[in-house]
């Protein structure tokens, strides 16, 4: 191989590829056009092929240690810039994707939070008028120590609070995920579990409220819940969704119906997610301790939804 000669054919392309690098060195990934992007990307695989060949054919230290120099560069810039622009997608995504997914999916969710308050008031009524039928819904062994012992049953949380919060979050997004593939049951699944989540918290909110020990229930309930329930909203949301495609594909075809309504409620479900996880942390650690008071529990909550509202509602500018 003449060496020389091979050197002043390629030496064109390490140029480029140094002035790109300067270029993103100095003014990030974004600076460069697309078919630029594209050029740098080839001229880093072409001068990888060239950086191999060097080694090869031993043509000095000064050379190869130039190349290396370029491919690490080129290497860094590419890969490093590649995940950079994962992350901002995703916290773009967060940013302003999601509130607008939320937004154009709201009919659905508001159908599964009108289920979940049915069923509650369902539940408050018949509990009030037939005690009988507090048994059908909430655990004898907590009817009686609420009834009997008039006391709550969040104390037994201190003292394990991260085995508590870690079995609270499991338990959350396993309702949670089954609400959301529910929707292939045509919504059924996903219905039956909104209302019975509704009687559940219905009948345990009058039998509290029956024995004087509602202030300390809902204290307890506000921290989390104010996410927690949203969460199970979100996800009955994601479940009907789901449904919709089934039994009203409406323009589509049945398959790209699920393709079209299954991607909203997947991104539901990247809602769904840190809610319940940051949800079962308060639920683990904040709610049930003793020396938290409880009107800061309140406030806490109502803070906490209040915020989750004014993000849900953003919208992007221009």
């Amino acid at each position: 191989m003449n060496i020389q000669r091979w050197i002043s054919r390629r030496e064109p392309n390490w140029q480029r590829l140094e002035a790109l690098l300067r270029q993103v060195e100095k003014k990030g990934l974004k600076s460069l056009q697309a078919a630029q992007i594209k050029d740098l990307a080839s001229l880093y695989r072409s001068i990888s092929a060239d950086l191999a060949r060097a080694r090869t054919q031993q043509l000095g230290d000064t050379l190869i240690q130039n190349l290396q120099s370029l491919t690490t560069r080129a290497y860094t810039q590419i890969y490093q810039g590649s995940r950079r622009q994962e992350w901002d997608a995703v916290l773009n995504f967060y940013r302003w994707g999601l509130p607008t997914v939320i937004q154009k999916t709201f009919p659905y969710i508001a159908f599964a939070t009108a289920l979940f308050m049915l069923g509650a008031l369902v539940a408050w009524w018949y509990a009030w008028q037939d005690p009988s039928f507090m048994s059908l819904i909430v655990p004898e062994s907590l009817i009686t120590r609420v009834r009997d012992r008039r006391e709550l049953w969040m104390g037994s949380i201190v003292g394990i609070e991260p085995l508590a919060s870690s079995n609270i979050m499991t338990n959350n997004l396993s309702v949670s995920f089954a609400a959301v593939a529910g929707g292939m049951t045509a919504g059924l699944y996903t219905a039956f579990l909104m209302v019975f989540n509704g009687l559940m918290i219905g009948a345990i909110g009058t039998l509290v409220g029956q024995n004087n020990l509602a202030y300390p229930f809902w204290g307890f309930v506000f921290p989390h819940g104010s996410l927690e329930l949203p969460a199970i909203f979100f996800a009955g949301g994601a479940g009907f969704l789901l449904a919709k495609a089934i039994l009203f594909p409406g323009k589509y075809r049945r398959a790209d119906a699920l393709k079209f309504y299954g991607s909203q409620a997947v991104q539901l479900v990247f809602a769904i997610v840190p809610m319940l996880i940051i949800a079962g942390i308060i639920e683990g650690f904040i709610s049930p301790n003793p020396l938290v008071p409880t009107p800061f529990k309140y406030l806490f909550g109502m803070g906490l939804f209040v915020f989750l509202v004014a993000y849900c509602i953003r919208r992007k500018k221009g």
